[in-house]
């Protein structure tokens, strides 16, 4: 697991979290926030597994070719 992917399972989890704040105080605006934070981990996270595959497979190719 990379920076990015723990960084976007983070904002995920904030943007959970301040959702049900939200919805719990009835503060529209947290909740909202709260979307808009676990949208950008989910990017994030998702950005953070493709970089981590990517690089798993260049370094598969390189290994290969060392061979």
């Amino acid at each position: 697991m990379n920076k990015d992917e723990l960084n976007g399972k983070f904002d995920r989890l904030k943007g959970q979290a301040k959702q049900a704040v939200g919805d719990a105080t009835d503060n529209e605006t947290l909740h909202d926030e709260g979307v808009a934070d676990e949208a950008a981990g989910n990017v994030e996270e998702g950005f953070g597994k493709t970089r981590r595959k990517v690089g798993d497979a260049i370094h598969d190719v390189a290994h290969k070719i060392k061979d």
